[in-house]
């Protein structure tokens, strides 16, 4: 059950491996960080953040049919002050350079996924509830 001090967060990523080593590292900090829901594609997401409306959306960039990019383009039309984190395994400047000019909070390469609970928090410190806009992480 989460309360209204909980972070909620969406997990967005087409290889369960993946999503099951994000959740479990997000519960794991506890703290009030909540897995509220998983999404194994760009569509999915978009279902999703609409029904459970999660605080912070992780999305995966390089994903079939749909990329994390164009489904975070999509979901922050609907909802334009969603709180976005890019985790990437291609994490260039032109990747983080599209991240940015698509509104992404933060980005993480996935080979630091372990630092991803942290960075959920600071983001949503550096948010403080409104669009106060980009915090890069690299």
């Amino acid at each position: 059950m989460t309360t209204a001090t909980d972070i909620t967060t969406l997990i967005v990523d087409d290889q369960p491996d993946i999503r099951l080593l994000m959740k479990m590292l997000v519960e794991a900090a506890n703290e009030g960080l909540v897995v509220a829901g998983e999404a194994a594609s760009g569509a999915e997401a978009i279902e999703q953040a609409r029904r459970i409306e999660p605080r912070v959306i992780v999305f995966d960039e390089m994903m079939p049919a749909m990329n994390g990019m164009e489904a975070a383009m999509r979901v922050r039309e609907d909802r334009p002050s969603q709180v976005m984190i890019l985790c990437s395994a291609y994490l260039d400047d032109a990747v983080i350079n599209r991240a940015r000019s698509i509104g992404f909070d933060a980005w993480l390469a996935k080979e630091d996924v372990v630092e991803l609970p942290d960075l959920i928090r600071r983001v949503v410190a550096h948010r403080g509830g409104d669009d106060a806009g980009v915090a890069g992480a690299e």
